[in-house]
């Protein structure tokens, strides 16, 4: 740890790290820029427009890995996960990352849960139309009717106020990134979230001290290496129920079972109802001797699941976990993070158990 991390303070730059994404993309048909075309670019606008956070200023994290949001794997949120590490091991606090939108909650929501429990400031962002106006082709000019530099620059300001965690930043709001979720398309309002998030937003820390941080910092890095190996076999498997024959369930199930230890989200109908039957019940029973993890959500986008009706509540007596009011985003990257974390299932289920705290649901007990 840097003896001046103590020193480092609210005058240092923004780390500024750029990942591609609609906001860099440019041209007809629309294709993202490169790299050293982009980024000198965002520097040259930035330094006409003025920095409108007044300070810090804005440095640059380089980072190798620019492509379609669409395209990101569990390895490349590991990529970034310790970009970030990496950077906040030398003493740097303060992040704004663009992306996609397309996967731009869930890379925000696997940040909130590998990064818990530290004093970072991170914030995502990205934009539904391009930050450069195509009709101009002389020139790279910023496009008016464009929402990218408005959440640039309000990520910027969110960064500059230096709050501990992960925050997602689009279309003049923010929010806890483990709260957001993309509910359009196309309309330039394509996110929403809510403020009264619990773990991991309740886990950072406002001011860690130089001996907790390093603590912190040493217990990742010993991490980081089994992190990455594991990434590559790392499976999250989402059921979208229908109003199918449950055989039709069982079987989706029944085919997970030859697989390495996975995640698995059941998507229920309202507050995660799902058909039963006996052959359902038996083989959720096996999914969990397994070593599978079977997360209960909703396909609706507000409102999380409950056991209050029968039709869903009796799966929680078959190792389903509810998922509360956690997005599908949030429930993908805990997963994620605990398949990467932990080598045992039984620790996974702890660790999801003992973190998370679900107001409406329980958990039954066989």
């Amino acid at each position: 740890m840097p003896s001046s991390f103590m020193t480092k303070t609210m005058s240092d730059p923004i780390q500024l790290i750029y990942a591609g994404g609609t906001f860099g993309s440019y041209g007809k048909p629309l294709a993202p820029l490169s790299a050293d075309i982009f980024l000198p670019t965002l520097q040259k606008l930035l330094a006409e427009q003025g920095n409108t956070t007044g300070s810090p200023e804005i440095s640059w994290l380089d980072n190798t890995l620019i492509k379609d949001s669409s395209q990101l794997t569990p390895v490349d949120f590991v990529h970034f996960y310790q970009l970030l590490l990496n950077a906040y091991n030398q003493g740097n606090k303060r992040f704004v990352l663009i992306s996609g939108t397309d996967t731009l909650s869930y890379l925000g929501a696997f940040l909130a849960e590998a990064f818990a429990g530290s004093d970072i400031c991170i914030v995502v962002t990205g934009s539904m139309r391009p930050l450069l106006d195509s009709e101009v082709i002389h020139s790279y000019d910023i496009d008016a009717h464009s929402d990218a530099w408005g959440n640039l620059n309000d990520s910027l300001k969110l960064a500059a106020a230096g709050e501990s965690g992960v925050k997602i930043s689009f279309g003049g709001e923010s929010w806890p990134a483990q709260t957001v979720q993309k509910i359009h398309s196309h309309d330039l309002m394509a996110f929403t979230g809510h403020s009264r998030a619990a773990y991991p937003a309740n886990s950072y820390i406002k001011n860690l001290s130089d001996t907790r941080r390093q603590h912190w910092l040493d217990d990742q890095q010993d991490l980081l290496p089994n992190i990455k190996a594991s990434a590559d076999q790392a499976k999250i498997h989402a059921l979208y129920c229908l109003p199918n024959d449950v055989q039709v369930l069982n079987d989706q199930l029944q085919a997970l079972l030859s697989q390495p230890s996975c995640g698995i989200i059941l998507l229920g109908f309202g507050a995660g109802n799902i058909p039963y039957s006996t052959a359902l019940a038996k083989t959720l029973d096996l999914v969990h001797e397994h070593g599978h993890m079977v997360i209960s959500a909703s396909q609706c986008p507000f409102g999380g699941v409950s056991d209050s009706y029968a039709a869903g509540s009796w799966q929680y007596d078959y190792h389903v976990i509810a998922g509360g009011r956690l997005t599908i985003p949030a429930i993908y990257a805990r997963l994620l993070w605990l398949l990467l974390r932990y080598d045992s299932p039984a620790r996974r289920r702890q660790r999801w158990l003992n973190n998370v705290s679900q107001p409406g649901t329980s958990i039954k007990k066989r």
